[in-house]
């Protein structure tokens, strides 16, 4: 069980892995997981009193004998945030990214020192104990950091060791894949109104059908295409919706949305 978990940061992403360390709290305290940002106290406030977390104003206070440090602030912030906390970090703590395009080779460089730097892309599922997340270690992290790593981020979903060559792909899939399945649920709602199904209904029905598929995946193990073609009767309402996908080349938008997020994960790499 880890004494202290330190937050720097307290944007979406941190909120949503603070909300799964709460809730699940085999590794860590709520009272031990801390979290500060540059200016917002109003944000500190409200995440100490959602969560039941330490949230205060001073690196010093919220560094100081953590075992992990979180890095969650935006990618243009980083530089500013590590500059500010860099002589209060030491080699035998851990530095954790969730910062999408900054390798652990970046992150050690700027602090200065060899700092153990473990990579990762959660996504925001974190609040619910769903997170995919993908894991990589800096040159000076040992695989013990690398597996304390993995067992924190195991409490709020399910966590896979990749290496860090493969993080621009696990951004692009896992790390924005939540938002590419929530727009297309925002078509759905859209259409299900114009067919007459009153909102209430059509939102109750689509979640559950987002879940199902998903759980399908997971249970049954079967290929995609196998499953879609298991529903998807000759001349049936299934093939129609299907052949209308397939003439509005939803699969090619989809395999381009999926390479220019990957490109932007790469470009942000160059900008850090």
């Amino acid at each position: 069980m880890f004494k202290k978990v330190a937050f720097i940061g307290a944007g979406s992403m941190a909120e949503a892995i603070i909300a799964g360390l709460a809730k699940e709290s085999r590794l860590v305290e709520k009272k031990n997981i801390y979290v500060t940002n540059h200016q917002n106290d109003a944000r500190l406030q409200e995440l100490q009193d959602t969560y039941g977390i330490t949230a205060i104003r001073g690196n010093d206070a919220v560094i100081q004998d953590a075992e992990i440090i979180v890095l969650s602030m935006k990618p243009k912030d980083l530089m500013n945030a590590v500059m500010e906390i860099k002589d209060l970090v030491h080699e035998g703590q851990v530095v954790v990214s969730v910062i999408a395009g900054a390798t652990a080779e970046h992150i050690a460089r700027l602090f200065g020192k060899d700092v153990p730097v473990i990579r990762t892309m959660p996504n925001t599922s974190a609040m619910i104990g769903y997170s995919a997340t993908a894991l990589s270690k800096g040159e000076h992290a040992t695989d013990e950091q690398l597996q304390q790593a993995v067992a924190l981020f195991e409490t709020i979903g399910s966590a896979i060791v990749v290496d860090e060559s493969e993080m621009h792909g696990v951004t692009s899939i896992s790390g924005s894949g939540p938002a590419y399945f929530y727009f297309m649920v925002e078509a759905m709602e859209k259409a299900a109104e114009e067919v007459g199904l009153r909102p209430e209904i059509a939102k109750d029905l689509i979640n559950q059908t987002i879940v199902g598929a998903g759980q399908m995946l997971k249970e049954t193990r079967e290929a995609p295409g196998v499953l879609r073609k298991n529903i998807t009767s000759p001349g049936g309402t299934t093939q129609a919706g299907i052949e209308t996908l397939a003439s509005e080349h939803f699969q090619e938008a989809v395999i381009s949305c999926v390479k220019r997020a990957y490109s932007r994960s790469k470009e942000m790499e160059t900008e850090n």
